[in-house]
């Protein structure tokens, strides 16, 4: 059987990455072929799957494709037609790979979904949709912390975290504290304040959200928190996170987890983001054609100014 064949990045094994051309398969009827014009690079769960520190996850393995921030246009639609041809869309991944594991599927210049799974997207914005997967996750967060109240503090001021404090914001009318280790990403702030851990005093916190990743986060909340206090993890963490019990246990700390985003969250997340309620400029900090993609993966995970790397398909 002939398989159209579309460029893709492919992480070949721990550590070994390409970009080459990938075997797709042909559309079922319920599925649509979507042409990417921008890919985001996620550098937490792509990153451990790069280097190879992934936990067991189901569908990985090597070789794979990674991605699940794609937006793209609709080239093929389904039988069912649902979503016309030329509809933009933002794609959470596919599964059209033949010879390569689709895990997530989305970083490639073509890609087959399912027409459920796409999210048509208003207007002609540009590349800022990528972003709607980390806007999903944070309106998971928020309703996972339903019946606790909004974060008082979030510990990281990444593009997760920025979206996690600009919610909180826009859907709760509160402004959570900041902590961000690096300088260069607190800036100029006015929604919300963002500060190191040490020039903040305050120890009553209520509900505490960790999303950098950090192992060690879960101390650091649990130690200004007040008693009863709801402490939430909703980073992706290389390492077991770890907490002193003592402290946990004089405030009788809730310790709740908040896992992916449901379709549910994408969905309230585009309508946020199209109503305008949800900011995601400045977010996007690098954009590279996709021929540069292993350049733009050394930036993207080793680079601290890099806030969030976008590959450029249009080009290739």
């Amino acid at each position: 059987m002939q398989h159209k064949k579309t460029p893709a990045v492919v992480f070949e094994k721990p550590g070994q990455l390409s970009i080459r051309e990938a075997d797709l398969r042909t559309p079922e009827d319920h599925e649509c072929l979507v042409e990417a014009h921008w890919s985001g690079i996620s550098t937490g769960t792509e990153r451990l799957m790069l280097t190879g520190d992934m936990p067991p996850f189901p569908g990985l393995g090597y070789p794979l494709v990674p991605g699940y921030e794609t937006v793209g246009t609709v080239i093929k639609p389904s039988k069912n037609g649902a979503i016309p041809e030329g509809t933009r869309v933002f794609v959470p991944g596919g599964t059209g790979f033949v010879n390569e594991r689709n895990l997530f599927g989305g970083s490639a210049k073509h890609i087959v979904s399912a027409e459920t799974r796409l999210v048509p997207l208003p207007g002609t914005g540009e590349s800022e949709a990528v972003l709607l997967a980390l806007a999903a996750t944070a309106r998971h967060i928020l309703r996972r912390l339903e019946g606790y109240g909004p974060p008082e503090l979030i510990i990281g001021h990444g593009v997760l975290g920025q979206l996690l404090a600009r919610l909180t914001v826009a859907l709760h009318g509160t402004r959570p504290t900041v902590w961000e280790r690096d300088p260069n990403r607190r800036g100029q702030v006015t929604q919300y304040d963002v500060c190191d851990v040490r020039d903040d005093t305050r120890s009553d916190y209520g509900v505490v959200c960790d999303v950098s990743g950090s192992a060690d986060a879960l101390n650091q909340m649990i130690k200004r928190c007040r008693p009863r206090a709801t402490a939430v993890l909703a980073g992706f963490y290389m390492s077991p996170p770890t907490f002193d019990f003592a402290p946990a246990f004089m405030r009788e700390v809730n310790i709740l987890i908040s896992a992916e985003w449901k379709p549910k969250d994408l969905e309230e997340a585009a309508g946020l983001m199209a109503n305008g309620r949800l900011d995601l400029s400045n977010l996007i900090s690098e954009k590279v054609e996709a021929s540069k993609a292993q350049a733009a993966y050394d930036t993207a995970f080793n680079e601290s100014s890099c806030l969030k790397m976008v590959i450029d398909w249009r080009s290739i």
